[in-house]
């Protein structure tokens, strides 16, 4: 992974391989706490769900974290003392936190860490405080011929930008990342 500061309360970072990119989740998750809300944006195979992998290990979570594609929203309890995940996929949901009333995730923010895949325009209105996580993929891209063994395929490279909102991530160095 390489990466570069962009302002106080962004970061970006490039990732190259899914491999990379939990463990950038596993590395997140030390940043995390209860109350936490991470929004993930992304194109579809862009790696959300492999972050939230990473993150549940990284919390320690109990079950396997799976795109939540059709329940819409799985807790996954903590195995310690951490708190719960509870990942959460908008994309079938249609505007605003309406539509996600039914989830409760405002009664499960305080104790729980929540992660929102394809939230933005959704949840801002859960919490003044939150990650946005940016994955950016290079869609089509094709590795050229007789690419050195041992360097990156293109089509796996992603550009990652996190973005802290809120006084809660004013602090956090999401250089540490």
């Amino acid at each position: 992974m390489s990466s570069s500061s962009s302002s106080s309360s962004a970061f970006e970072l490039t990732v190259n391989s899914p491999d990379e990119m939990r463990e950038l989740g596993r590395r997140l998750a030390g940043q995390l706490r209860a109350g936490d809300l991470v929004m993930l944006t992304g194109e579809l195979g862009a790696g959300k769900t492999t972050l939230t992998r990473g993150l549940g290990e990284g919390l320690g979570v109990r079950g396997a974290v799976t795109s939540p594609t059709f329940v819409i929203a799985r807790v996954h309890p903590s195995l310690g003392d951490g708190p719960p995940l509870v990942h959460v996929d908008a994309y079938r949901l249609g505007g605003g936190l309406d539509d996600m009333e039914d989830l409760d995730l405002d009664v499960s923010l305080p104790e729980s860490v929540i992660v929102v895949e394809w939230g933005e325009g959704k949840v801002e209105e859960l919490t003044d405080d939150r990650l946005h996580l940016l994955i950016h993929r290079s869609v089509g891209t094709v590795p050229s011929r007789g690419t050195a063994p041992g360097s990156p395929d293109t089509d796996e490279v992603r550009h990652v930008t996190l973005t802290g909102v809120g006084e809660r991530w004013a602090t956090v160095d999401l250089s540490a990342v």
